[in-house]
């Protein structure tokens, strides 16, 4: 059986890290600790589960407290999670059942990534990520915030159907206000003169996007979108953003030619289809529009656009809402009446 240190880099988590470590209990053979400066309880919190706690110097850079928790591990895989994450019974039985399993060849598993977009946890989005590393096949974190793991050798991947669960709503959800923590990190250190990597522009334009810095967030996108290290379905998440900003900067006439864009790359992701249904439905062509709409909810991201964030919005509740709204125009009741029972099935998940 293959042994596991689980590391994790902790900040004042006294609200999360005993549910965090609890959820996947009896799984890692060690835990690793390091704490970036804490001033609650959350060290004597880990003082409960592991001796290996260390103090780290923070230093505006996400990818060296990662790395500093990697320089302690000494099993054969390393799981990384946040302390606000947790695993589900169901899947913490599906990670020992991987850790049963796990053969040498394996260097990497990815897991999904499930994050809440409300307090009722009914609107999530998802992505994948690199959960499970073999310690010695030199992973390493790189970016400085929103870091990524990744290895300048040829690795063998394992794709499972584990997912890790975030347990804290993101900022300006449910009435919290929006946290500046992410952008000042950039822009301190474009104040220092950092030249951005590709993903640091990337995340840098999501973080201005969130913040409604939409000309910062536009200029930084277009950078990004036809860069040729960003694979093809990050260029499409990319479009849906760069779409979402240009109509918040009162240039609505760009949501249309980057739709029409990134349905010339690859089959239809379904924010795309969304826009495409309201650009019809706008100019009253229904048949048209429940085509797009119908296409959004037939065809969701699922295997294609799994390591990019996917917003369950657009293939769910959303193109119902708008169906229903179609078919009543029509006087099509009977199929209002389906699309809405829909909507709302969604809304209610």
């Amino acid at each position: 059986m293959a042994t596991i240190s689980l590391c994790l880099i902790v900040k004042n988590e006294e609200q999360n890290l005993d549910q965090c470590l609890s959820s996947v209990q009896g799984i890692p053979d060690e835990i690793i600790i390091v704490d970036t400066g804490s001033t609650d309880r959350t060290k004597e919190i880990a003082a409960k589960w592991t001796q290996h706690i260390y103090d780290f110097e923070w230093i505006d850079d996400f990818s060296a407290a990662r790395n500093e928790s990697f320089k302690y591990a000494t099993k054969d895989y390393i799981l990384w999670l946040d302390a606000d994450d947790i695993v589900t019974p169901e899947n913490k039985i599906k990670l020992e059942q991987l850790k049963e399993a796990l053969t040498e060849e394996v260097d990497a598993v990815s897991m999904n990534y499930e994050i809440p977009q409300d307090d009722s946890r009914r609107f999530i989005s998802n992505t994948t990520r690199l959960r499970l590393v073999k310690r010695n096949a030199g992973f390493s974190w790189k970016g400085i915030v929103h870091e990524d793991i990744t290895t300048e050798a040829p690795y063998h991947f394992m794709k499972s159907d584990i997912t890790v669960t975030h347990t804290k709503v993101g900022d300006a959800q449910g009435g919290r206000a929006l946290s500046r923590r992410n952008l000042d990190i950039y822009e301190r250190h474009l104040a220092k003169g950092y030249i951005f990597t590709v993903p640091d522009m990337l995340n840098y334009a999501r973080e201005c996007h969130s913040h409604k810095l939409y000309k910062q967030a536009i200029h930084y996108y277009e950078q990004c979108k036809d860069h040729p290290e960003i694979p093809l379905e990050n260029r499409v998440f990319i479009l849906h953003k760069l779409a979402t900003c240009y109509v918040y900067n009162n240039q609505p006439e760009k949501e249309l030619e980057l739709t029409l864009e990134a349905l010339s790359m690859d089959v239809p992701y379904p924010a795309f289809s969304c826009r495409m249904g309201e650009h019809f439905l706008k100019s009253g062509n229904l048949e048209a529009a429940i085509f797009w709409y119908r296409s959004a909810y037939s065809s969701p991201p699922g295997k294609r656009y799994s390591w990019s964030p996917i917003d369950h919005v657009y293939h769910t509740w959303l193109p119902h809402q708008q169906l229903s709204l179609c078919y009543e125009a029509l006087g099509d009741t009977a199929q209002a009446k389906h699309h809405q029972q829909w909507a709302e099935f969604y809304r209610k998940e």
